[in-house]
């Protein structure tokens, strides 16, 4: 499939850093350590998820989200008044400028929605007992590693550093997946600490600083969410080695991610919000000039601090010809976009994440990928009840391509 946008910006990269966090949907190794004790801490406290287990019937909708392409459904249902038309009483959503400050915030009750990093809704529903679900995807694929103009093949990784944004996310799976392809070992050590002939060393980083990191050569690649790698592209810093959906095939990278209090308290009201949700992602689908256009720093929103010409990169642009002769598409026969849109959360990929999860290197205590079991998981994450009524409303899962069994084989390249 072949959409051809501009590959000029108006975004520059002061630009970028002036943002800051406030547009990474990244985690700096500080964030990380600070986002593992929220959910320590809270966990270990009597009555710390107390909030957690109470439906207030009476507030409007509270939207959390990091300003990446991943959140668009969340936004795009705001924006186009898909929440107010299922009755729901809605705030303007809440910009948050890390994972930790989202997930705290999720957790002392301050919003009701966020989207999430799916390993990372792993992490706080069986790490620390959080209880909340996954109840749809938020998108499919819309990541890629990009490297510097001298890096033509994954083993010309091997003794140099890449920067990812979080361990708990689809990024260094999927990442450490194409090392292993290549016998290559992911390590993280200190910086300066020289590295073995095999080892690539995997470092935290915000986007932005992923970015400049790359343009400076103290890194000779990231891999991230959009729009950071059309940005680089634009900007003519770096370029795309590999689409994450080109390895694993229509993967989710962030879901829908909400409270079982109000999932079990407040059923009518959960259904409407995901059928918000929802329909702003079949909107998307035909609409992404148009999504760009709602979430773009010009329209004055305020959703993203991100211009136009990027968001419709991000959107939009994945040339056949120019990304297959260089390697970042090897699979033009999925007919896949550089990102899209669906809600269901097919349970093969939960199992197929635990799974790969338990080969994936993260720092600090990783105990607890060896207790999960896989089937178990796919069945325990997830509450579909309602992306398949939502669905269903909308014309049903041909609507979003989808098989009217609502059931596939996991594609990992």
């Amino acid at each position: 499939m072949t959409h051809n946008k501009p590959d000029h910006t108006n975004q520059s990269l002061d630009e970028l850093h002036a943002a800051g966090c406030s547009c990474c949907g990244g985690i700096s190794r500080r964030d990380f350590i600070k986002l593992t004790s929220i959910l320590a801490a809270a966990s270990a406290l009597p009555g710390g998820f107390a909030r957690a287990l109470e439906a207030d019937p009476k507030r409007p909708l509270r939207i959390g989200y990091l300003p990446i392409t991943d959140a668009s459904p969340l936004l795009v249902a705001h924006a186009k008044g898909f929440y107010q038309e299922q009755g729901i009483e809605v705030e303007q959503p809440k910009l948050f400028r890390a994972w930790p400050q989202l997930v705290e915030a999720f957790i002392a009750g301050q919003i009701d929605v966020i989207h999430l990093l799916a390993p990372t809704a792993v992490l706080m529903r069986y790490g620390s007992k959080f209880p909340a679900k996954i109840v749809a995807w938020n998108h499919v694929n819309g990541s890629a590693l990009t490297v510097a103009p001298s890096i033509n093949q994954i083993s010309d990784l091997a003794g140099k550093t890449v920067a990812i944004p979080f361990w708990f996310s689809i990024h260094n799976v999927i990442l450490q997946h194409l090392l292993r392809q290549q016998g290559l070992v992911a390590v993280s050590k200190p910086a300066g600490t020289a590295l073995n002939t095999n080892e690539v060393n995997l470092v935290i980083m915000p986007p932005p600083d992923m970015i400049s990191a790359l343009a400076n050569g103290s890194i000779a690649g990231y891999i991230v969410a959009e729009p950071f790698n059309a940005a680089a592209e634009n900007l003519k810093i770096g370029k795309i080695l590999r689409f994450t959906g080109d390895v694993w095939k229509s993967h989710a990278c962030c879901v829908v991610f909400m409270r079982e209090a109000d999932l079990q308290q407040r059923p009518e009201w959960s259904q409407a919000v995901v059928n918000g949700i929802v329909k702003a992602q079949a909107w998307i689908r035909d609409n992404r000039q148009g999504t760009a256009q709602l979430l773009a720093k010009e329209s004055g929103s305020n959703y993203t601090p991100h211009s136009q010409v990027v968001l419709e990169r991000a959107l939009s642009h994945y040339d056949d010809t120019s990304y297959g002769s260089q390697g970042a598409l090897k699979h033009a026969d999925w007919q896949q976009s550089r990102i899209d849109f669906q809600p269901y959360p097919f349970p093969s990929y939960t199992k197929q994440l635990v799974q790969l999860l338990k080969q994936t290197h993260v720092e600090g205590d990783n105990g607890l990928l060896a207790t999960l079991d896989a089937d178990f998981v796919a069945g325990d994450l997830v509450d579909d009840r309602f992306v398949k009524v939502a669905i269903d409303k909308l014309g049903g899962p041909k609507v979003f391509g989808l098989p009217d069994n609502l059931s596939r084989e996991e594609i990992l390249a």
